[in-house]
């Protein structure tokens, strides 16, 4: 397999991708990111690939050149047809996919909460946009860890980070840490502001 690690450089403010190749394993940067509406939150069927049939928040890989707010807004308008306004930086997650005893793959997920969007949601080939009301999350159709950690980034009141660790993408172990704000605030949130 292909070790394809996307690391991001910390001097450049726009947390620009750059790529190392090895042969050990696959490494994924990538984004989900939740819209709220009031009392409500966007989740999205997927159609195809990895989970499908679960619901899970719009996202994708992040592109060479791309860097993490650019891939959350692409990848909300190429999925369900919306522009996210308000995007907040809500945490990182890792996903490390175990299988015939060596790692597989590991995913890195920067979660993004958006409290608005331009436009009308719509299906597309890889996603079904349904909004749910936050007490009435199908955490029965959703990836086992999500029901970890998705309440607390609708609590909204801390950043999250979890790391996971999957066999043959069933989940086997986690670490689940929220993380509570300082006054005045040391991580900037609001990434993808001007």
């Amino acid at each position: 397999m292909v070790l394809l690690l996307m690391i991001i450089n910390a001097s450049d403010p726009g947390l620009r991708l750059k790529t190392v190749i090895s042969s050990l394993f696959m490494v994924f940067l990538e984004v989900l990111i939740y819209i709220r509406r009031g009392d409500e939150v966007l989740l999205i069927e997927k159609k195809r690939g990895l989970g499908a049939g679960y619901y899970n928040g719009v996202g994708g890989k992040v592109e060479p050149g791309e860097d993490i707010c650019m891939a959350a807004i692409r990848e909300t308008r190429e999925e369900v047809g919306l522009i996210p306004l308000g995007l907040k930086w809500s945490g990182l997650l890792e996903f490390w996919n175990w299988s015939k005893g060596s790692v597989e793959s590991v995913h890195f997920v920067h979660l993004f909460t958006a409290s608005g969007y331009e436009g009308t949601p719509m299906e597309s080939d890889e996603a079904r946009p349904v909004w749910f009301n936050v007490r009435n999350v199908p955490y029965d159709r959703m990836w086992e860890d999500d029901k970890l950690w998705f309440p607390m980034l609708l609590d909204a009141k801390s950043i999250i980070y979890g790391r996971f660790r999957f066999e043959n993408w069933r989940l086997v172990d986690h670490q689940v840490t929220e993380l509570r704000p300082l006054e005045p605030p040391l991580i900037k949130r609001d990434l993808c502001s001007n």
